[in-house]
């Protein structure tokens, strides 16, 4: 006898919900841990996230796709059916990025390297983000395509949840659920049917992009490893060359990395920077250059080269060579302790720098290298630093104290504004002086040093100068001026002002070798 058929109503309704995965190349738990870290800290990262997000969906899972493209030593697409369609314009710029010539050039430089994928990630997604803007990758009513795709496979999610729900409660015998389920499966289809359509019309737009377009990354790819090149040593050796103490984290490396790779001034005075505190540190360094050291005390140690002569006398003597040998190992031998001047409680260190607009270009680079350089020179002498950037009389100081923690750490970012303010202007010196007594006045040390770089000369008041005549002697700091690009001009405010004035003609590593000495 056949069996009767079942109802039409009663067959279960298959719907494809799309998937979840917004990201096409495969990844593990720990790639995906590291991209999270870095957005968390670099805040660039974060930021141009959350921008490309406004402009289209998905824009975190491209970053997160070109940053294991750059991390990965084997990086592969997933299939087209494992990702949800309205991540469709990511997979259409990373099949023109994977596997490219420009890329793998690009990748040379970011294999295993979380800190440099990072920051190649940042510049791409920048770059990606202001071909949005200006449209062309893609018109804006392609981009609100994206978004309606997106919005209707949240629309079938939810249908198919819904079925789902009613289909569960139909097989526990819920007769109302049998009656509303042939309507939420229909609607359900109805979801899913909108969806293909609409996906299909996004596919065919994303294939009519143009080859320009769809050229972007590589291209991008081929400058941003020449930005990388340029900017990986400075960047390496930046935080490390000011002193900055501890490990630097990737996300800071990442800020700093991206402001040399965007930024050709800051990368020429990184390299600067970098040439001038060798030279500075290895004059220091000189016997015959350095200053000389007197005997401070007596104290427990295994200074060998500073032992007093009875300790000596113990290596020669059998009984004793044992317990000498244990005194130097538990460092408990009598020695003396030398104290140069370095070592004795001094004050803060002040850069007054001219930013007139005479001094833009080479004397702007010069200049600001040897700031920098003394800032080395203080933070190893356990000063303050403070730098202050003047011009005309009307313009505001910028005045930054690069190294206040206790360990006189330098501040990186504060670093690197220095090295991009620039006001332009006029000279005057009588603000910046006068903002440097204030800082003396409130300093714990005497024995301060200012510094005063320029390439010009200005009037003073003679009752100005008088009463900061006065001031310097009673606190007892010296005024070093460095003149840049020596004229017809007269020195003599400078020499009135000063302790001893350098002129400078070339602006050479060397040129500030007297004051790196005196400092």
């Amino acid at each position: 006898m056949p069996r009767p058929r079942k109802d039409a109503a009663a067959r279960p309704r298959t719907v494809l919900i799309p998937p979840d995965e917004h990201c096409w190349v495969e990844s593990d738990a720990y790639d995906r841990s590291a991209f999270a870290a870095l957005v968390a800290d670099a805040p660039s990262l974060a930021k141009v996230a959350e921008d490309g997000g406004t402009l289209v969906p998905h824009f975190r899972a491209l970053l997160e796709d070109v940053f294991c493209l750059l991390f990965k030593l084997e990086p592969h697409l997933r299939p087209a059916e494992a990702v949800a369609p309205a991540a469709a314009l990511n997979r259409t710029l990373l099949e023109a990025f994977h596997g490219h010539p420009l890329l793998e050039h690009l990748r040379e430089r970011t294999q295993l390297d979380e800190t440099q994928a990072g920051l190649g990630t940042l510049l791409v997604a920048e770059q990606v983000l202001a071909m949005l803007r200006e449209e062309t990758l893609l018109p804006r009513g392609d981009l609100l395509d994206l978004w309606d795709l997106e919005r209707r496979e949240e629309e079938l999610r939810r249908r198919g949840e819904e079925l789902a729900d009613v289909d569960r409660l139909a097989e526990e015998g819920d007769g109302a659920a049998k009656r509303v389920r042939d309507d939420a499966a229909h609607a359900a289809q109805v979801a899913e049917a909108r969806l293909r359509q609409k996906g299909q019309q996004v596919a065919e737009r994303l294939r009519e992009m143009p080859a320009r377009a769809r050229a972007a990354l590589p291209v991008a790819a081929a400058g941003l490893a020449r930005q990388l090149a340029e900017a990986g040593q400075e960047s390496e050796s930046w935080g490390t060359g000011l002193g900055a103490g501890g490990r630097t984290s990737p996300g800071r490396k990442i800020e700093l990395g991206r402001r040399l790779a965007t930024n050709p001034k800051l990368r020429k005075l990184a390299a600067a920077v970098g040439r001038m505190r060798e030279q500075a540190l290895a004059l220091r360094r000189s016997p015959f250059e350095r200053a000389s050291e007197e005997v401070f005390e007596v104290r427990l140690g295994s200074d060998l080269e500073r032992l007093l002569p009875p300790e000596l006398l113990a290596l020669h003597h059998p009984l004793l060579r044992r317990d000498f040998a244990r005194r130097l190992v538990e460092g408990r031998l009598l020695s003396y302790s030398l104290r140069g001047a370095d070592q004795r409680g001094r004050g803060p260190m002040i850069v007054c720098l001219d930013g007139s607009g005479s001094m833009a270009g080479d004397k702007e680079i010069w200049s600001k290298a040897v700031a920098l350089t003394l800032l080395e020179i203080a933070r190893r002498q356990r000063r303050l630093f403070r730098f202050i950037c003047f011009s005309s009389a009307d313009t505001p100081l910028f005045t930054l104290d690069l190294n206040p923690r206790e360990r006189h750490e330098v501040q990186e970012d504060r670093a690197l504004d220095v090295a991009e303010y620039f006001p332009g202007g006029g000279t005057d010196f009588e603000t910046p002086l006068s903002a440097a007594l204030d800082c003396l006045r409130a300093a714990r040390y005497r024995r301060g040093d200012v510094v005063l770089i320029t390439d010009g000369e200005c009037r003073v008041g003679p009752e100005w100068l008088a009463g900061f005549k006065a001031e310097k002697a009673r606190l007892g700091f010296a005024l070093y001026s460095v003149l840049i690009d020596v004229g017809p001009s007269s020195v003599d405010v400078l020499r009135q002002l000063s302790d001893r004035v350098t002129a400078v003609s070339t602006l050479t590593d060397d040129a500030a070798r007297d004051l790196f000495l005196r400092l």
